[in-house]
């Protein structure tokens, strides 16, 4: 047969001729250049973007719903009194409904504030005066009764199966828009309950996993990435150095078959070099002036520690850092939001937190970052309207609540002043406009552009997604 008495395409000669060796070729050459693109670079979105960015503050251990925003009054009126509760931890354990608890009303008082008169208790005075911006979902439900299978459904959608993270899913689909700074970062994450796996990139290309900056909720205040910078070396020295390492690490990646986990690794070291000259000017916070430290309650106790962790979290996202997350409460023990006794314990978790969060939401919004930037505010899951530990009254917490529970959102493209959906007059389950962890997280990747039905990756054989088969966006709360 002649070729060329048909018509065919170049790539369709390359491929009969010579027995296909120049196809052979072609592809060597697509691979090499593939290879050679830079992994976290920006990618097309889905949808028209409302933003380009997600802040989440992880209140971990599971803060009180009905003690901070979901006001009940049936809670005062029948405070003291026995009634019947289907009880998880005993449905769990014994299969017992309509067990017998001790009702408990808040331990703080409630107000109205701002002209949407969201109530919202003495806890987070300084938060709830930025309610007009927020928008409150009542009706939040999740999976896990416990911890761990609770903390993991929040960031990766799956209570054991390893998973990538929410933040790895926005890093894969969104792309970086800084190569010189990670696009994932989280700082101060827990080292329980998950503990890695909460920032992991899982079967997910191993560069979209997240940066951990400092640890168990704790950041330091000369905060670094370890081994960033090398002192005793000039930059033109590191500079040929890493040429040289980057001409070793291409050949050895030819013999490792493209092992994602390599590759990553030495992409890891060229982000390195490039953020010895950007993260230390985005990592400090000498350039703030004191009045922006003072708002944040950087330098007086008990804020310093979580007001420098939301400060870093917008000078990351104005650099460019797609997803940044902080924690309160990582240090575990009494350090927490898991109150099962000592209810009023909250109190001092929630003056570390307070004044921080108002500063964020405040600074974002004078600097006009708010309007691309989701703040989302959560744990795992909520608390039962009803004493854990009832024997001791003035001691008495509150067990973990996945029925029902509080979440609020600001900026972004959602609905300002808003509350959403409604636990019944107890606070105990979702009973109006019930929103799951799955809704939300389909919700949020919307919001970023992103469908979370086709945000998908082929793994073993099989597509996996961030909501697996779930999910629909709550199109209620979008602006």
């Amino acid at each position: 047969m002649n070729l060329f008495n048909q018509s065919i395409s170049r790539r369709g000669a390359l491929q009969q001729a010579a027995c296909g060796f120049g196809s052979l070729a072609l592809a060597g050459l697509c691979a090499d250049s593939v290879q050679a693109a830079n992994p976290i670079a920006g990618k097309s979105i889905h949808l028209r973007p409302r933003a380009k960015r997600i802040i989440f503050l992880f209140m971990q251990g599971g803060p009180s719903h009905v003690d901070t925003y979901d006001y009940k009054p049936a809670l005062y009126k029948n405070d003291g009194k026995r009634m019947p509760f289907d009880d998880a931890r005993t449905i769990a354990n014994t299969g017992k409904r309509g067990t017998s608890e001790l009702v408990m009303k808040p331990r703080w008082k409630y107000k109205q504030y701002g002209d949407s008169g969201r109530q919202t208790s003495d806890l987070f005075s300084e938060t709830a005066k930025h309610s007009d911006d927020l928008t409150f979902i009542h009706s939040m439900h999740t999976e896990g009764v416990a911890h761990g299978p609770a903390v993991l459904f929040l960031h990766c959608g799956s209570t054991s199966f390893i998973r990538p993270s929410l933040g790895s899913w926005v890093n894969y689909g969104l792309g970086s828009e800084n190569e010189n700074l990670p696009g994932f970062i989280s700082l101060g994450p827990i080292s329980n309950s998950g503990g890695a796996r909460n920032y992991s990139s899982a079967f997910l290309p191993a560069a979209h996993q997240g940066t951990a900056i400092g640890k168990a909720g704790k950041l330091d205040k000369n905060a670094v990435i370890q081994n960033l910078s090398n002192t005793d070396l000039s930059k033109n020295e590191q500079l040929r150095q890493l040429q040289f390492l980057q001409r070793l690490n291409a050949e050895q990646l030819k013999t490792a078959n493209q092992d994602s986990e390599l590759e990553a690794l030495i992409g890891s070291y060229e982000l390195a070099w490039r953020m010895q000259n950007n993260a230390p000017g985005v990592l400090g916070l000498k350039q703030e002036t004191k009045e922006t430290l003072a708002m944040y309650g950087i330098g007086e106790e008990p804020t310093d520690n979580f007001g420098r962790q939301c400060l870093m979290a917008r000078r990351l996202c104005e650099n460019g850092v797609r997803f940044v997350q902080v924690t309160s409460g990582a240090a575990g023990g009494a350090s927490n939001w898991d109150q099962h006794s000592k209810l009023s314990q909250h109190e001092a978790q929630a003056k570390a937190v307070d004044k921080p969060i108002a500063g964020l939401l405040q600074d974002l919004k004078q600097r006009g970052l708010l309007e691309d930037t989701i703040v989302w505010w959560s744990g795992e899951f909520g608390r039962n309207p009803y004493a854990q530990n009832p024997t001791k009254k003035k001691e008495a917490g509150r067990d973990h609540n996945a029925r029902g529970f509080t979440t609020w959102l600001a900026g972004g493209g959602v609905k300002s002043g808003l509350a959403y959906g409604a636990t019944d007059e107890f606070g105990h389950k979702a009973v109006e406009n019930k929103v799951h962890m799955h809704d939300l997280h389909a919700t949020l990747l919307h919001l970023l552009g992103l469908d979370h039905e086709q945000l998908t990756y082929r793994y073993a054989g099989r597509d996996f997604r961030l909501t697996d088969v779930h999910g629909n966006v709550v199109k209620e709360i979008l602006a």
